[in-house]
């Protein structure tokens, strides 16, 4: 099983868009993917439980189904800081309970799964632990989504300084253009192309139709696929 973790600059940095054009990308290439989503605030009461519209998204991106509570095992109503929602709920959340829901998500039968952050890199879990804490441990490639948007070449850049920091192997930045009216664009994209130690591996422009990923050959080597 090939394993990743998609990680952003922000909260809006578009985690949720890209991971779903990545699962999408695999499904396109008839490969059995599972998106998991073990953090989530900001959820609503359907079919009798708390279910958040980006988990659901990466359930209908998915080539392998599993059932909510294995996608998204921790999830809780108010839209604030998971660490935040989970005291106020009477949650433990920890290393090792990530650790075991993992293991669940791993058992689906699936030969991809992308597992989506929550907020920025820097989330905390509980008062001295971060959800980086868990994805060193489980040793998991990170793919960086740079959402592209004024004061995004610092987010970028002291995001990945920590990734290094930690000996965390980043295969690569993907840019998603979050803002359709940003100032040089194409410079910004070009200054980080110059300054993040990591390849960029895909753009996903600005749509408000179809969204689409243009795709750099370095993707496609380390999800296995065959241009």
């Amino acid at each position: 099983m090939k394993e990743f973790f998609i990680t952003g600059t922000d909260t809006d940095a578009g985690k949720t868009h890209v991971t779903s054009l990545l699962l999408k990308l695999l499904a396109q290439h008839k490969k059995k993917a599972i998106g998991y989503k073990p953090l989530a605030a900001g959820s609503e009461m359907a079919f009798d439980q708390l279910v958040n519209a980006d988990a659901l998204m990466l359930m209908e991106s998915a080539t392998v189904s599993a059932k909510y509570d294995v996608v998204n095992p921790f999830t809780f109503a108010p839209p604030i800081a998971p660490h935040i929602a989970a005291e106020q709920a009477g949650v433990t959340i920890n290393v090792n309970k990530l650790t075991a829901a993992y293991k669940t998500v791993k058992q689906q039968c699936a030969d991809y799964l992308l597992t989506e952050g929550a907020g920025g890199w820097a989330l905390p879990i509980n008062n001295t632990e971060y959800l980086y804490d868990w994805v060193k441990a489980e040793k998991l490639p990170v793919i960086l989504v740079v959402g592209m948007k004024l004061g995004c070449l610092n987010h970028a850049l002291l995001t990945a300084a920590h990734i290094q920091s930690l000996g965390i192997n980043c295969i690569g930045w993907i840019a998603n253009q979050v803002d359709e009216h940003m100032d040089e664009y194409q410079a910004n994209l070009d200054s980080l192309k110059a300054r993040l130690p990591f390849p960029i591996l895909a753009i996903s422009p600005y749509s408000e139709q179809t969204p689409k990923l243009q795709i750099y050959k370095t993707l496609l080597e380390n999800l296995s696929i065959n241009p």
